[in-house]
């Protein structure tokens, strides 16, 4: 529908009424003529001093300015600086942690040369997120058995595992707890009690997940943990508050320490020069993990090894601390799914702890 022209008109001049009506009142008369003069002249005394006040407020007001613009600009210089010495000083570290990965790596490298000159290549090798575990073959003059080398990514890997996850119980078989947990090395652990009824509780301090399950004050027994970083930290433990100081989230208790700081300790007497099947641990100066199980009672096959050999062994290892865990009818070493050594009771041993690596 098209617009009617007159309405448009009308609209218009409704709208334009007011200002049209404003424009002929003031072409009439102009208020200010009428006026005086003096009003609308401010006096000149009054002028002057409000200029010279508004010049005074601009004066401070720059003073003001630049003592803001000088503060920003050495705020600035402060976080530049700042800034620079932080990217040196991450540099920096990252460039520590390079050197460190890399001396790290290099100790790997020599300790596995090492080994394999004097063990042979490894019978067995795991590649895993948490953990590198290298397997050999021990076969020296009377004895033999397996050790494995191992180097914890994570170190919640490691872990001490009570039988059944009870305290006391009827016990189970290393091979049982390896693939009960899906780990994918496995050695006994500490040592046990048995009761009339068959039931296994064990000696001393146990600490599984950092709980402590088993504690006891026997100053005879040797601790043996791994901390919060998965680093092995054993020997004698007097108090609870020496495990969480030290950061343990897992242990257990047997006898005797071997090596301390690549010492020799010393051999209790009514354990001196006995020839056994052993469970032994240990740590390289890198932190690499060393567990050994040496089989014995077995003619023709492996007699044991006293613990004195092991010191002299460990040493050759270079080794640093190593511990003595159960050994005799308990000792037994579990890889990839099957017991690797023969133990010496023709079959496993039901004990009451063990420790896993997972893969």
């Amino acid at each position: 529908m098209r617009p009617v022209p007159g309405k448009i008109h009308r609209f218009f001049a409704f709208l334009l009424a007011p200002a049209v009506g404003f424009l002929l009142a003031f072409s009439q008369a102009n208020p200010v003529d009428k006026l005086p003069v003096e009003q609308l002249t401010p006096p000149a005394e009054a002028t002057g001093k409000q200029v010279a006040a508004l010049m005074k407020q601009l004066d401070d007001a720059n003073v003001q300015l630049r003592q803001t613009s000088s503060i920003i600009g050495e705020i600035r210089s402060r976080a530049d600086k700042e800034k620079q010495e932080y990217e040196e000083q991450h540099k920096s570290i990252n460039n520590l942690l390079e050197a460190s990965k890399s001396q790290t790596q290099k100790s790997a490298d020599v300790l596995d040369t090492i080994l394999s000159s004097m063990l042979g290549n490894p019978v067995g090798q795991s590649f895993g997120p948490n953990a590198i575990v290298k397997v050999y073959s021990l076969e020296e003059a009377g004895y033999r058995g397996y050790m494995a080398k191992v180097r914890l990514k994570n170190p919640n890997a490691l872990r001490m595992v009570l039988a059944h996850d009870a305290v006391k119980s009827k016990g189970e078989t290393t091979s049982s707890a390896g693939k009960r947990t899906g780990a994918v090395l496995a050695i006994n652990a500490g040592g046990f009690m048995k009761d009339k009824n068959g039931y296994l509780t064990p000696l001393g301090i146990t600490v599984v997940d950092g709980k402590i399950r088993t504690f006891s004050t026997n100053t005879n027994l040797s601790f043996v943990g791994f901390n919060n970083k998965g680093r092995l930290v054993g020997g004698k433990i007097t108090s609870q508050q020496q495990i969480a100081q030290q950061g343990i989230l897992q242990g257990a208790s047997f006898l005797p320490t071997l090596l301390k700081d690549g010492k020799r300790m010393p051999i209790p007497r009514e354990w001196a020069n006995a020839r056994q099947p052993r469970t032994l641990i240990g740590h390289f100066d890198n932190g690499d993990l060393l567990l050994i199980v040496i089989d014995g009672r077995r003619k023709g096959w492996s007699s044991g090894v006293t613990l004195e050999e092991a010191q002299r062994k460990l040493q050759e290892f270079h080794v640093v601390d190593a511990y003595n865990l159960d050994g005799g009818g308990s000792s037994a070493f579990y890889y990839k799914g099957r017991i690797l050594n023969r133990p010496s009771d023709g079959r496993e041993r039901p004990v009451v702890s063990n420790l896993v690596i997972m893969p």
